[in-house]
């Protein structure tokens, strides 16, 4: 399987299944001397761990616990590859046991299938959400990196189930459930969830990813735009099925007198480019939006086809969130500080003599 390994000079590259033993990543390209313990990688991990108290999260219980065990010596990095793993201890595949000849609605059983001829049908393998947790113990590193630079990148439910924010006050994101920064909006999802949750369904939403500080330069002009590795680093993570970077999808609706950002000795009048400029960070806010599909594990009877092509009926058991959200916020936000801190080292490389 190729195709696991993300970045140019801040290269990480996951591994483990669902069920398997254990999940990780390696971290190569990480400069010497950045000061690194397991704790700050935890507190990122702990954002997105099975069993977070949300309703709309899986009743699996995982510590998620991160090891580190290469790239780190009396508390900084060396320079070499950076092993960050952690083991399974609540996998139950026994509960796939009964569909483990029947493919999926949603889920990628029938494409694993058409493309190795084999496929870990315990929990989805591979492609389960767990491989997520390389992704955000790297992204804890990366933010780390992006840290002594002046660069913060965060995550938060702007829309849940159809209930979108309507303000954004970021001070409110950590102070519910659903890590959405418009408290007004937060009973109103809250309903939401509770009543698809009781009909066996599940529901989308959107995650919005901003990163301040920036500096302006980074980003390459052609086929490594910024834009285009940030839409590729969110369109990367399972369940996100579309990107928008600034205003996205309303600036089609706009005239070029609107969507242009006016640019005065201050700066930026307006930031519909959403901090990318041809490619290349201005220096403004970059802002991101990831759309999130639906969990396709649900209780609702649903057709499908058995590995030997006959129809057959399947309702998912077991275990499984309502919605992606919120646990998925921070893998964006994991995925967004991988794309800058790779950029951040690219710029370094062709500036060193400024």
């Amino acid at each position: 399987m190729a195709g696991n390994t993300f970045g140019e000079l801040f290269r990480v590259t996951t591994w483990g299944e669902s069920h398997g033993p254990g999940i990780g990543v390696v971290i190569d390209g990480c400069p010497p001397g950045l000061a690194l313990e397991e704790a700050v990688v935890q507190k990122m991990l702990d954002r997105r761990k099975p069993g977070g108290g949300s309703i709309a999260s899986t009743a699996r219980k995982e510590a998620d616990r991160a090891v580190i065990l290469s790239g780190v010596f009396e508390g900084k990095t060396t320079g070499t590859p950076i092993l960050i793993m952690a083991h399974n201890r609540d996998a139950r595949s026994s509960a796939y046991t009964d569909i483990a000849g029947l493919f999926r609605p949603g889920h990628g059983d029938i494409t694993y299938m058409a493309k190795y001829g084999i496929r870990d049908w315990r929990g989805g393998g591979r492609a389960s959400a767990r491989e997520t947790f390389g992704r955000v113990a790297a992204g804890a590193v990366a933010a780390e990196l992006l840290r002594l630079s002046g660069v913060s990148v965060m995550a938060y439910t702007l829309e849940l189930g159809g209930i979108r924010a309507t303000t954004i006050n970021v001070g409110q994101v950590d102070q519910n459930m659903f890590g959405c920064p418009d408290s007004t909006v937060v009973a109103a999802m809250t309903d939401r969830v509770a009543q698809v949750k009781r009909r066996g369904d599940s529901v989308g939403g959107i995650v919005e990813v901003r990163a301040d500080g920036v500096p302006a330069g980074l980003g390459e002009p052609v086929f490594d735009k910024l834009d285009a590795d940030i839409a590729k680093a969110l369109m990367s993570i399972g369940a996100v099925k579309g990107v928008e970077i600034g205003a996205g999808f309303e600036a089609p609706g706009m005239t070029g007198s609107r969507n242009n950002d006016e640019i005065t000795p201050q700066g930026f009048v307006t930031n519909n480019a959403g901090g990318i400029l041809a490619g290349i960070s201005n220096g403004d806010r970059i802002v991101a939006r990831a759309a999130v599909k639906p969990i396709p594990s649900i209780g609702i009877t649903q057709r499908t086809v058995d590995k030997n092509g006959k129809p057959a009926a399947i309702s998912i058991k077991g275990r499984h969130d309502i919605s992606a959200i919120p646990r998925i916020n921070v893998v964006c936000e994991a995925m967004v500080c991988l794309v800058l801190a790779d950029h951040l080292l690219r710029q370094k490389a062709i500036s060193w003599t400024r």
